[in-house]
């Protein structure tokens, strides 16, 4: 891969406004001045503390400890390289990208695989949704099944990019072929079945998708990352998944299932106080939902919802309402769905249809629109009662046994919770529902944790379990470095003068802190110093990025930066003196029987080292 030019980089910081990048994964309130707020996409919080600053282009949560600029964020958030962020960021924000390599830049084959299998998909996209529109005979059906089957507007279509996979599928392949894309991109795309040692021409590009209705599916930021596709008519006999109604493109280096919802980009921008997610089953669902003004609507990929689907949904909003189908399946999902919420720290409500209503999101409000969604709310249970119905729908009839196992159900679902009060308070109101004591469930209760606890110390340590991770570099740096750091970086004037005081051998380098104050006095003391907005050619690894941001966004504590610089300077001396006086002393105590050992020296030594320890430290006056 090819590396971007420095001056590329440094333009993509000027030119990219971080709030725009970091607003499209975090909702964003002003905070103060020019800061902005919001909550953490890094750990789950329910305070934000997740601080962005635009005019110094950088972002820190007081949480996690977490800071970056625009590319850290781009990196971290969607795990892609350095060369893979910048680019990402020069196609989102009109921004040429120049390599080292030329001012060609580089070839499709030089491209990175993820940015160009995103475009592929863009591409893909484009091509069903033209097949959709153009008067050709798989075009014509489609509109009409689309319209009078599904009963959808064409405007919706419009809206959604809908497509159509005709039942040859060739000519997906063929424009793909024309617009030159990597052999790697269009065997791992997902969009064809390609056999390992074929040679990749026209004819080995087996579509997967053929005589179908095509959604295609978005991650959280919009981009196109896979394809739903709907079983029609035009669904050839010898398509192998000829008798699945959907088919879902597989996990590629874009897209795994389990990481993203459908209509999340869109959503994301319409939650807000009394307006929650609503989680529906599909994406039929989600569309219908849009289609009637409901533009919260979410889907999993399948009901089968994860710990990372729950993560990413409560970076904009906590609130969430579960509206599965109403049959056996949908409530079952519903129950599986509850623990993880509760876990993930979301406030759930559960929407269900009442009496013979055993019907699904996408005909309640085709056949009654957005008015049914209020009716529907009217009767939502929270957390508890629906776990309580769940676990024990009569407890009115229901025997001591009954109600001893059915708290024990409940006690499964609550202790996912993470929060003590929360798991307390959920008990307490779920005795209400149970018809029970508080007191008795609760005793009950503590004796479940009691016992799940015992029976967790009781397990085998796993043997393949990761050892816990470090603490990082940027949350161990020491006090003195860092704040000899803030100096160089906010009090850049003195800079030289503490380079003149500070000897290289009293610094820890073994500590990202150390490592960079390091190299910062060298910058200084050989007059390089390129000024703190201009950092990325010193900044070799990502601790140092890290830390690096952390220190530019933190506003220093301190009046005084001479007598706070005097301070570290005399902190560093006493940690790099005071070992060796301590060696000094235990050999002296040592000496009679230590023929190795000359007293006098290290008497005079050790003299040498006390009275250094005892000088008054001051930074050279400026030259």
């Amino acid at each position: 891969m090819p590396a971007i030019k420095p001056t590329c980089v440094r333009d993509i910081k000027l030119r990219v406004n971080i709030a725009d990048v970091i607003s499209r994964v975090v909702t964003l309130r002003k905070a103060g001045g020019n800061r902005l707020k919001g909550l953490c996409p890094f750990h789950n919080e329910k305070t934000p503390s997740f601080n962005v600053d635009p005019d110094k282009g950088f972002y820190k949560c007081f949480g996690c400890g977490k800071a970056g600029d625009a590319i850290t964020f781009v990196r971290e958030t969607e795990q892609l390289t350095f060369t893979e962020a910048v680019e990402a960021l020069g196609q989102r924000f009109g921004i040429v990208i120049e390599y080292e390599e030329g001012a060609g830049g580089p070839s499709r084959e030089e491209r990175s695989l993820r940015q160009e299998i995103f475009d592929l998909h863009e591409q893909a996209a484009e091509h069903f949704y033209q097949a959709f529109k153009a008067n050709e005979p798989a075009g014509e059906y489609m509109r009409k099944y689309w319209v009078e089957k599904r009963r959808f507007t064409p405007e919706l279509a419009d809206e959604f990019k809908i497509g159509v996979a005709d039942a040859a599928g060739s000519g997906l392949g063929h424009a793909l072929m024309k617009r030159k894309y990597s052999e790697e991109a269009l065997r791992r795309c997902g969009l064809f079945f390609i056999y390992d040692d074929a040679q990749l021409t026209l004819h080995a590009l087996r579509p997967r998708f053929r005589g179908r209705l095509m959604i295609p599916i978005r991650d959280h930021q919009g981009r196109v990352v896979a394809f739903t596709a709907r079983q029609t008519d035009l669904t050839p006999d010898d398509d192998p998944a000829k008798e699945a109604k959907y088919v879902n493109s597989p996990e590629t280096p874009i897209f795994t299932k389990g990481n993203l919802l459908f209509n999340l980009d869109r959503a994301r921008s319409h939650v807000g106080e009394g307006k929650p997610f609503v989680m529906v089953e599909g994406q039929l669902d989600a569309l219908r939902c849009w289609s009637v003004g409901l533009k919260t609507a979410i889907a999993p990929q399948g009901t089968s919802i994860t710990e990372s689907q729950l993560i990413l949904l409560r970076r904009y909003h906590t609130q969430v309402e579960c509206f599965f189908d109403s049959d056996s399946a949908g409530q079952k999902a519903s129950l599986r769905f509850l623990p993880m919420a509760l876990k993930a720290g979301l406030e759930v409500r559960f929407l269900t249809l009442a009496g013979s209503e055993k019907i699904d999101p996408d005909l309640l409000f085709l056949e009654r629109g957005l008015a049914a969604y209020d009716e529907v709310r009217r009767g939502a249970l929270n957390a508890m009662a629906f776990a309580s119905r769940a676990v024990l729908p009569d407890p009115a009839t229901a025997s001591p046994e009954q109600k001893a196992r059915a708290a024990q159900g409940l006690f499964d679902i609550v202790s996912a919770a993470e929060s003590e009060i929360a798991r307390t308070g959920f008990v307490t109101e779920a005795a209400t529902h149970l018809r029970l004591a508080p007191a008795a469930l609760l005793k009950d209760f503590q004796a479940y944790t009691a016992r799940q606890g015992r029976q967790a110390a009781a397990r085998p340590a796993n043997a393949n379990a990761e050892p816990a991770a470090p603490v990082s570099a940027p949350q161990a740096a020491h006090t003195s470095e860092r704040d000899l750091l803030l100096i160089c970086l906010h009090f850049e004037y003195l800079g030289p003068r503490l380079s003149s005081a500070l000897p290289h051998d009293w610094i820890d380098t073994t500590h990202v802190s150390g490592v960079l104050l390091n190299r910062f006095l060298g910058e200084f003391e050989h007059q390089t110093w390129p000024g703190k907005d201009h950092l990325e050619g010193l900044l070799e690894t990502p601790d140092e990025q890290k830390l690096a941001a952390s220190l530019l966004f933190d506003t220093p504590s301190f009046d005084d930066p001479v007598k706070v610089a005097c301070e570290g300077l005399r902190q560093l001396r006493a940690r790099a003196l005071e070992p060796r006086l301590r060696q000094i002393e235990l050999a002296l105590a040592n000496s009679p029987t230590d023929s190795n050992s000359d007293p006098i020296s290290l008497l005079k030594e050790r003299v040498d080292i006390q009275r250094q320890l005892r000088q008054p430290i001051h930074l050279p006056s400026a030259e």
